[in-house]
């Protein structure tokens, strides 16, 4: 504490709630100042490990001696047959969430049968959250089954050991029809996830591009900036930056054999450029190895140089093969690697071995289960200040949650949106099933010992309906003439592909169908043809930019047909037209003003679904 305060502690700040010391107790632990038996980490030290059952119950203030002796030898019971982290939500809900909140309500309850009025009152409580009684939770049927659960159990247990369980046996006061709903709840849950899943599917491709870059850029500035000496200025990607000569920078380079980089941008703004490229690099490679294996981030932070292994199949061909220990389910399972998942095993490996180093051997931190591993050379390790450690899940959950705000800056589509662990977890899921892999195989890569547990994950896109569909239009084109389906000539083939390489414009791809020639004298920007390309809507930004500075200038020179036109294009007419509503009963319907940007871009995008909805129309 001492260290902290006084700020000789390298990495630490005043008020800071991180670990101040981190470097000293490893120090004075390799110098023998400690007892022994004393843990080498001072993180090691400060948690404490798994609470027993008692010390659970004890947490939450229960004055009944034997109601909170029952809580004890029930969750000691169930104690035997779930993990830690269950056992730690089931007695917050039943100690905290169940029965402190009785006892708040009615201070003489002497026993679990709660009156009418009582298990009313507790049922308004549980609806809003302790921290926060301003907010509503969303689902408190877990609550429910818990309570539920304990009656039963009791009834249940009874039966066998009457001395220890019969005098608190009563009628449950949670009736069954409260729980009927659970089933359509659970499909709501489900619906949402795919709802979520269907917003973030296409926007995973500009997450990627927007990680990678990151990563290319710092890898770039440091390799530069390693090269030219304190103080000197270098060109980068076409900005300039200078290398930093403070004391400190100075001091690194005479007791450091490769000293951090820190460099001044054109702003003033000093960038440390180790960390940063370190950060970016595990974030690179954490979304990598999620959205290509399907893991949990739990797994993800458990992977080892050992999970890397090799199959060799009978023709002598060599698979990669990467080992997921046992997680959730408690099954070990088996991924191949695809060639994006190899590439980025392999650059984790080639960082944490320089010159042929071993992976260095490190404890881990289990945050669900409160343990320490045993020493295992673990991937996914960072240096962090005078410390090297495991990273967390929660660092991924921030890394990522921090390229979706700086997204968000340029894409409208990033606002308020994230990407979690999981939601890599579910698009891949979505991939490999609605790709034609069986499910049961992608439920044994996905590590799920239910099928439908799979089948919920794919639930956005399912692949039986589109089968089905498909085999159902084949049957109907095979009930046509045989004449419209003839041997197609090559002359045939290239005129084809000719036509559709015409169809390209400046903003995306011309509808069309094939054969037909442009009716719209090439106004594309009028067409109800024109499919825009998400990624020239900046072009369309600045087309609408033009056209708003054109028109202001038309109607200060007075130039009444020039205005009319613009606004013409600005309305797109044509496009409404094209769905049997002239732009006046547009406006009517929703009045607008013409120049509106918002107007501009919805009208072209939705103009753009439809001319693709009309060229399936055509071709059927």
């Amino acid at each position: 504490m001492e260290c902290k305060r006084l700020g000789v502690t390298h990495g630490s700040k005043a008020g800071a709630t991180r670990f101040a010391g981190l470097g000293a107790w490893q120090v004075l632990h390799q110098m023998g100042h400690f007892p022994p038996g004393t843990p080498p980490t001072l993180r090691a030290y400060v948690y404490r490990g798994q609470l027993t059952v008692t010390q659970l119950v004890d947490r939450y203030p229960i004055q009944h001696q034997g109601v909170r002796q029952l809580l004890i030898d029930y969750l000691t019971r169930r104690r035997a047959g779930t993990d830690y982290t269950t056992i730690t939500a089931l007695a917050r809900q039943l100690a905290n969430t169940f029965w402190a909140k009785i006892e708040k309500i009615n201070p003489g309850q002497q026993d679990l049968a709660l009156s009418p009025e009582v298990y009313d009152q507790w049922r308004e409580a549980i609806k809003r959250w302790d921290r926060d009684e301003r907010r509503t939770r969303a689902d408190d049927s877990g609550i429910l089954l818990a309570v539920r659960a304990l009656y039963l159990d009791l009834h249940s247990w009874a039966i066998d050991e009457p001395e220890q369980w019969a005098q608190w046996v009563v009628p449950c006061p949670i009736r069954p029809k409260e729980l009927k709903g659970f089933a359509k709840r659970k499909r709501e849950i489900h619906q949402r996830m795919s709802d979520r899943i269907r917003v973030r599917q296409p926007l995973l491709p500009t997450l990627v591009a927007h990680v990678e870059g990151r990563y290319e850029h710092l890898t770039g500035l440091l390799k530069k900036a390693r090269a030219v000496e304190l103080g000197e200025t270098f060109e980068h990607d076409g900005h300039s930056y200078r290398r930093t000569d403070s004391d400190r920078d100075r001091t690194w380079a005479k007791s450091q054999d490769e000293p951090p980089v820190r460099v001044t941008d054109e702003d003033g703004q000093v960038l440390n450029v180790t960390l940063a490229e370190d950060t970016a690099f595990w974030e690179w490679a954490g979304l990598e190895i999620l959205r290509h294996s399907g893991i949990r981030v739990e797994e993800l932070c458990e992977l080892t140089r050992l999970s890397i292994r090799q199959y060799r199949r009978p023709n002598d061909e060599v698979i990669a093969l990467l080992v997921i220990a046992p997680s959730k389910s408690e099954r070990e399972r088996v991924i191949p690697m695809s060639a994006d998942l190899f590439h980025a095993v392999a650059q984790i490996i080639r960082r944490l071995t320089p010159d042929g180093r071993p992976v260095r051997l490190l404890n881990r931190y289990d945050p669900h289960e409160k343990t320490w591993s045993e020493p295992m050379p673990f991937l996914m390790q960072r240096q962090n200040g005078t410390q090297r450690s495991v990273i967390s899940p929660t660092t991924f959950i921030h890394m990522f949650a921090r390229s979706c705000e700086e997204l968000a800056e340029t894409h409208r589509a990033f606002a308020d949106m994230t990407f979690t662990p999981h939601d890599f977890r579910r698009l891949f899921a979505t991939e490999i099933v609605n790709g034609g892999l069986p499910i049961h195989i992608g439920a044994a890569l996905l590590g799920h010992l239910n099928l439908q547990t799979l089948q919920g994950y794919v639930a956005v896109f399912a692949e039986d309906i589109v089968a089905n569909y498909q085999r159902f239009l084949n049957h109907r084109r095979s009930l046509r003439p045989e004449i419209e389906y003839p041997e197609v000539t090559p002359e045939e083939w290239a005129d084809f592909e000719e036509h559709f390489d015409k169809r390209k414009v400046e903003l995306g791809n011309c509808a069309r169908p094939y054969g037909t020639p442009c009716n719209h004298e090439h106004a594309c920007i009028r067409c109800p043809m024109l499919q825009v390309n998400p990624k020239m809507l900046p072009r369309l930004a600045e087309i609408e930019k033009d056209l708003l500075l054109r028109r202001k200038r038309a109607q200060e020179e007075h130039w009444l047909g020039e205005v009319e036109g613009i606004d013409s294009t600005l309305t797109l007419p044509s496009r409404e037209a094209s769905r049997g509503r002239t732009p006046c009963q547009e406006d009517r319907r929703q009045p607008r003003h013409p120049t509106s940007p918002s107007r501009f871009h919805w009208s072209l995008t939705r103009a753009t679904h439809r001319s693709a909805l009309q060229r399936t129309e055509t071709r059927e």
